[in-house]
């Protein structure tokens, strides 16, 4: 049961991250003018990650795509991965949506995909952006999950503008309450409690999303993914040509430091790959190059 659905989500992820990995090595090539563009344009590194279970057996794995030192991005990653395997109890307390499933301690079993991008910018201008949409399944419950974030270090109000206007655009087809419902959710959810302050301007977030409808669930989760990059690549496009000072750089680096301190402490994502045996050079591809901290 539920197999088709799986593999129906494993291969949206999948051809998801085919399209994003494409735009981004376009906007690479396409950089000519403004700082940086003397330089070669960047490509990913492209590298399959495994998971085995405590049996040594097969436990699923991925693909993680990373790009360092572009004209572009200085940073990003684009991960996709299928896992599954049994739940142990830290596994369980770490997940992130559901805890206490009826019957999951007596059948731990787990499948989950997804794909998870984190951007870090040359240009300081130019937003570090996140996004990740994925489904988890369960003998006994399954749900989706997912968002997308805007973390510029130089705020510009028409790009903030922009970006939450084009994910309102591709939620309202699902009900024009959802947008300020996510929206909400995703203040709250990258809230960063020690520093009393958002880690950018936000965007949206669900977890735990089962209606009972897996279509119509699924069609949300793509149209989240489907908004990235028409959310996100005008703004690049708009701020990579600006020249910029050591001292916007500067600022750049300490916001960067917000971005690691909110992964590694809070993210509920970091800590289930790490807790769950993924990869952890895959599941810590999110932070930034450098960084810095006063």
């Amino acid at each position: 049961m539920f197999e088709t659905e799986k593999s129906t989500a494993s291969a949206w992820f999948r051809d998801l991250r085919d399209q994003i990995v494409a735009a981004f090595e376009g906007l690479e090539d396409s950089h000519a003018e403004g700082p940086f563009s003397d330089m070669h344009p960047g490509r990913f590194e492209v590298t399959q990650t495994t998971r085995q279970s405590d049996d040594g057996s097969d436990a699923g794995g991925g693909l993680m795509s990373v790009m360092r030192g572009g004209r572009v991005f200085e940073k990003v990653g684009v991960n996709i991965s299928t896992v599954y395997g049994t739940l142990g109890e830290r596994a369980q307390a770490a997940m992130a949506a559901r805890k206490g499933i009826p019957g999951m301690k007596e059948d731990p079993r787990f499948w989950a995909s997804g794909i998870s991008l984190v951007a870090h910018m040359q240009n300081p201008h130019v937003p570090a952006v996140h996004m990740n949409t994925r489904m988890f399944w369960t003998p006994h419950a399954w749900w989706f999950g997912g968002g997308s974030d805007l973390n510029p270090c130089i705020e510009y109000d028409a790009d903030t503008a922009h970006f939450h206007a084009t994910q309102k655009a591709h939620l309202d087809p699902h009900g024009e309450a959802l947008y300020p419902r996510l929206k909400a959710w995703a203040d709250e959810y990258f809230y960063i409690p020690h520093r009393k302050r958002a880690r950018g301007v936000g965007g949206i977030f669900m977890d735990d999303l089962c209606s009972g409808d897996w279509q119509a669930d699924f069609a949300l989760t793509q149209d989240i993914g489907r908004a990235f990059l028409p959310a996100y690549l005008p703004l690049v496009e708009r701020r990579r040509v600006q020249p910029f000072t050591e001292a916007e750089k500067d600022v750049q680096l300490v916001h960067r430091g917000l971005y690691a301190e909110y992964n590694l402490v809070y993210d509920r994502g970091t800590r289930f790959g790490l807790e769950t045996g993924h990869d952890a050079n895959a599941v810590l591809m999110s932070l930034p190059p450098m960084a810095k901290w006063v």
